[in-house]
C-alpha cells in the first residue's frame, strides 16, 4: 500500500500534472470570461443588427408544457433552445481563436534563430586537392604556389 501511495505522490508532483491542473483551473476562470464576452458584449450588437434578436431567448417549442384545471403544471414544455447553442459555438470559436494565438506566440518564443554558416577555414588546393588553409598560398603538401 506505501508503494502505491508513494507512485501516486511521484505523479502527483511532478511538473506535467502540476502545469496541467493550472492550466485547467486558469482555463475554466478563461471560460468564465469568454462567456461573458460573447452573451453580454457580442451577442447584444449581433442580435442588434439582426433586427432585435435575443439569441439566448431563440428556441422551437416541440411540446407545449401540460397543465391541470389549477394551472399547476403537469409536465414540464419540450425546447430545442438553438440560440443558447448559437452562443455556445462562438465562444468555442473565440476560446479556439485564443489558444491558437497563445500556442503560436509561445512557438515563436521557442523558435531558435538560424544561424548564418560559418565562414570556410579551408580550401582545396587546385593542384592536388588536399584540405589547405583558406589564407595559404603555397600548398603544404604538393608545395605548389596557390593563385
Amino acid at each position: 500500500m506505501k508503494g502505491i501511495l508513494k507512485e501516486f505522490k511521484d505523479f502527483a508532483v511532478r511538473g506535467n500534472v502540476v502545469d496541467m491542473a493550472v492550466g485547467i483551473i486558469i482555463g475554466g476562470a478563461f471560460g468564465t470570461i469568454v462567456k461573458s464576452l460573447v452573451d453580454d458584449v457580442l451577442m447584444p450588437p449581433i442580435g442588434l443588427l439582426l433586427g432585435g434578436v435575443d439569441f439566448s431567448d431563440k428556441m422551437v417549442v416541440l411540446k407545449e408544457a401540460v397543465v391541470n384545471s389549477a394551472g399547476e403544471p403537469v409536465a414540464a414544455a419540450v425546447q430545442l433552445k438553438y440560440g443558447l447553442f448559437v452562443n455556445g459555438v462562438i465562444s468555442f470559436l473565440i476560446v479556439a481563436f485564443a489558444v491558437f494565438l497563445l500556442i503560436k506566440g509561445i512557438n515563436q518564443l521557442k523558435r531558435k534563430p538560424v544561424e548564418a554558416p560559418a565562414e570556410p577555414t579551408v580550401k582545396d588546393c587546385p593542384f592536388c586537392c588536399s584540405a589547405i588553409p583558406i589564407e595559404a598560398t603555397r600548398c603544404p603538401n604538393c608545395t605548389s604556389q596557390i593563385p
